[in-house]
């Protein structure tokens, strides 16, 4: 700090940016940097009598509002000091020693003598007004002697504080000063990289000692952070513990790279809230609780269970980074949390994230929040005792049915729970939506209370299952009479107890189960206990008493739907046709006659189902020409997915295919082939739709009187008007109408139905009509052609849909296969969604068979 006389304007600037304790390093005359002689100033400090210059200083400090420290090494000494000459045997020294300028060791055995000297010296630095003394390299001197000193110093002035200097001192060391009687410890912070978890263990080394005083940086080095790691340095040290010591210029030197920095208004801040806020005057230092190695810091100072102060840092000198705020209340156990400002205001926490600039370190207010209080729960003990968890299968939660076809065997698993080591029973039971009574079969234990059993689908339909279980009184016996038995052990007591179980059940049970009950009993009275343990653990006796069991505790879960289809739902090979394209000649509509003469090749090839697209009349307003063009020729068919004209709508055939009785003789043609016929069934209308001008409030018309047409962007379909399900006088009538469309055309004998874009229509709807039609017709199957997301997908197929168009078109490699297929048939869609693989379609030619040529169509067609 230079000579004396200059000293008073340090102590004042200090007490102006809100210090209110200088520490002066040592002024004592020195030889290569260790102290030569207490009594007398070094050079730079002007030389003279050190003690009382240090009086001077002292009374200076007074008058500028701090009070004044001394750093203090009685560790070790210079090698020209005239102690080490009067006291050689006070020192220890060692070649290694030697060749450091020869500085003595530092002294650690007890030496009265020594102890004493030092004792003076303390005494007479007291006796200037010192206020305490950083007694360097502390951890080097024997706990005993400090003991000794701070008492003897205490008992002159009790306010004298000793501060022990610890950074960088081996652990043990430090620990061994717990007793020593320090006032302070100095924590290691400054040189934390505010990832690593250490920092949690100096604190509590520090804190047997006493309370840690935080450094802003290594005071034997220059700061060499840029300027956002400067300003951190400085709010953590000011923050972290009970105390923080700053080196003098340390808020306005340049950084690194020369930028220039003043924090001077930051300390006398911060100085202000330390003075001002209850937590910052704890003598416990923060603790790190967020996790080692984040790239953002959380401590907690105060107490965790009232309010407390949260310290958030960036770690990165560099870059700005974001905070999850529930990350922040989870470290903080759900504490309120509002941001503290350096003038002591707080604001709301910003929700979801917090920003922190590089470097920055963020305070907090955390007041623990309250917990929520609740009632407590009544005492019921008609509970279950039992528990059934996770039934399988089921499809979220039961909500929607689980989809098997006819013939199959539907594997039911439970967890079935309960205390104890009684043995359970549990069943099965199923039935037919339109059966009273259910069918019933026993389950068995698989292994960590899941259980499992089975029943067979015989009829098409919707079924609902459950699981029931209870304690099996007379199986827990029955072990219980085993295991004795084999181990030896009597089995009296327990005989007796399962007479009379065997007696309590055919009094209660009644009916067809008395009598053969009775009869094991009249059979046992007389005789030996050998005989009545064999009796009683007989295959016939237990599987009476399974039979007549009253089922102790018996608990039930909620019923599971099944649907049954049948095996068309779950397989079958389509063929895709367009009628009008079969006559042969370039010049001649095709008809559903023609048709019938393809029918031998496509049977032929192996497939099940015959599936056409739209087969009604077709709009002539806005007709489409060829390759989407707007302009169409007098004999451009048009496109077969706008539909409705003036011969009918969608429970029409279109004029040029045929009636509709030529549709029954392909229909009764295709059959004796063993192919079945599918329909398209398209919700979208031509502009000239007969349902337009019956029902034009099913529509949605646009502000100029027009009708909005069909688009994909950037796909436009000016041919095809959408309905309005839910415009006003559409709900139910239109809803009604769309099913009395599927109901004429299931009448004609068509139970497949392939629906186009059901993704684009209300799911509500889908789940009342095709329930409304399997109601009635649960052969009918419905295909959603869904090119669309895959959650989406599955949903409609939840909702009732059968089949799904799949993904499986644009997966090609080998890789890509596996992991949609496992995905299929591995995890929970397996119980609801059945793929329909298609190689392509007359709109969608997927790359691989659009580059492969004929091999590309082989691998796809073998591979679907």
């Amino acid at each position: 700090m230079g000579e004396p006389a200059l000293w008073s304007g340090h102590f004042v600037r200090a007490s102006e940016m809100g210090f209110d304790t200088v520490l002066l390093a040592s002024p004592f005359a020195a030889e290569d940097g260790l102290t030569l002689d207490y009594e007398v100033l070094d050079a730079f400090s002007g030389g003279g009598d050190a003690l009382d210059a240090l009086s001077k200083a002292t009374h200076s400090a007074r008058e500028a509002g701090v009070t004044l420290m001394l750093d203090l090494d009685i560790s070790r000494i210079a090698a020209g000091s005239p102690l080490l000459q009067a006291f050689p045997d006070w020192f220890a020294q060692s070649d290694e020693m030697a060749a450091n300028k020869g500085a003595a060791f530092r002294f650690l055995a007890e030496n009265d003598a020594m102890v004493d000297w030092w004792d003076e010296r303390i005494t007479g630095f007291q006796a200037t007004g010192i206020a305490g003394l950083r007694c360097i390299g502390a951890a080097e001197v024997l706990p005993a002697i400090w003991a000794r000193l701070i008492e003897a110093a205490h008992a002159r002035e009790a306010g004298t504080r000793f501060m022990a200097w610890t950074p960088g001192s081996p652990a043990s060391a430090v620990s061994g000063l717990a007793d020593a009687g320090f006032d302070y410890g100095f924590s290691s912070s400054c040189w934390w990289d505010f990832k690593s978890a250490w920092l949690n263990e100096d604190a509590a080394r520090i804190a047997r000692i006493g309370p840690a005083i935080a450094l802003t940086n290594s005071l034997d080095q220059a700061f060499t952070g840029n300027a956002a790691a400067r300003r951190r340095a400085l709010y953590f040290a000011a923050i972290y513990s009970a105390g923080w010591l700053m080196p003098m210029g340390f808020q306005s030197e340049r950084g690194h790279g020369g930028e220039s920095l003043d924090l001077t208004e930051e300390v006398l801040a911060l100085n202000r809230l330390r003075r001002e806020n209850a937590i910052l005057q704890t003598k416990e230092s923060a603790k790190l609780v967020s996790s080692a190695g984040s790239e953002i810091a959380i401590l907690r100072r105060g107490s965790a269970k009232q309010s407390s102060i949260a310290i958030v840092v960036n770690s990165s000198d560099h870059k700005s980074v974001t905070l999850d705020s529930n990350r922040l209340l989870s470290c903080l156990s759900g504490g309120i949390v509002a941001v503290l400002h350096n003038d002591g205001t707080d604001a709301p926490l910003p929700a979801p994230k917090l920003g922190l600039p590089p470097g920055e370190v963020t305070m907090m207010n955390v007041t623990q929040a309250a917990p929520v209080q609740s009632a407590p729960l009544p005492v019921d003990t008609s509970a279950p005792r039992i528990a059934i968890e996770a039934i399988a299968p089921k499809v979220d939660e039961g909500q929607f049915p689980v989809r098997r076809t006819l013939g199959d065997t539907v594997v039911v698993t439970a967890d079935i729970i309960t205390d104890g080591h009684d043995r359970l029973a549990a069943e099965l039971l199923w039935r037919g939506v339109d059966e009273q009574e259910f069918s019933s079969s026993p389950m068995a234990l698989i292994n960590n209370d899941r259980w499992g059993g089975e029943f067979p689908l015989r009829r098409l339909g919707r079924y609902v299952y459950s699981v029931a279980a209870w304690k099996d009184v007379y199986a827990s016996l029955v072990d219980e009479v085993t295991k004795k038995h084999d181990a030896g052990l009597p089995t009296g007591l327990e005989i007796a107890e399962g007479l009379a179980l065997i007696k309590s059940t055919a009094a209660a049970k009644g009916g067809k189960y008395a009598k053969p009950l009775k009869a094991i009993l009249k059979q046992l009275e007389k005789a030996a206990e050998d005989t009545k343990r064999s009796v009683l653990l007989s295959d016939e006796t237990v599987a009476l008493m399974r039979a007549a069991d009253p089922k102790k505790f018996l608990v039930s879960s909620g019923e599971v739907i099944v649907d049954a289809e049948r095996s068309a739902a779950g397989f079958a090979s389509w063929f895709e046709i367009f009628p009008r394209s079969q006559s042969g000649d370039p010049e001649r509509h095709g008809n559903f006659a023609d048709v019938i003469t393809q029918l031998p090749r496509i049977a032929e090839m192996g497939f099940d189902v015959l599936y056409f697209p739209p087969i009604h009349p077709i709009g002539r307003t806005n007709r489409k020409g060829r390759n989407n063009s707007l302009t169409p020729a007098p004999d451009d068919p048009g496109s077969p997915y706008a539909i409705g004209a003036k011969e009918g709508g969608h429970d029409a055939i279109h004029p040029e295919l045929g009636t509709l009785a030529d549709f029954h003789r392909l229909r009764d043609a295709a059959a004796e082939y063993g192919l079945e016929l599918a329909l398209d069934f398209a919700i979208q209308c031509a502009p000239d739709h007969p349902w337009i001008k019956e029902h034009p409030e099913w529509f949605d018309w646009r502000p100029d009187g027009s009708l909005r047409y069909a688009e994909n962007p950037p796909k436009k379909y000016e041919d095809i008007v959408n309905v309005d399900f839910y415009a006003e006088g559409a709900t139910p009538y239109l809803w009604i109408a769309l099913r009395n469309v599927v109901q004429f055309w299931v009448d004609q004998g068509v139970k497949l139905f392939r629906v186009d874009n059901p993704h684009t229509k209300p799911l509500p709807f889908w789940q009342w009509m095709i329930g409304d039609i399997r109601s009635r017709h649960p052969d009918v199957v419905f295909l959603a052609e869904a090119f669309t997301r895959p959650k989406l997908m599955y949903r409609l197929a939840k909702i009732g849909f059968s089949q799904s168009y799949t993904y499986f078109t644009w997966r090609d490699t080998k890789e890509e296969l596996q992991e949609y297929l496992t995905e299929l048939t591995t995890t929970a869609p397996k119980d609801f969604f059945r793929p329909h693989f298609f190689v392509n379609t007359p709109d969608i030619n997927p790359a691989f068979v659009h580059n492969s040529g004929r091999v590309g169509f082989l691998i796809r067609a073998a591979l679907a």
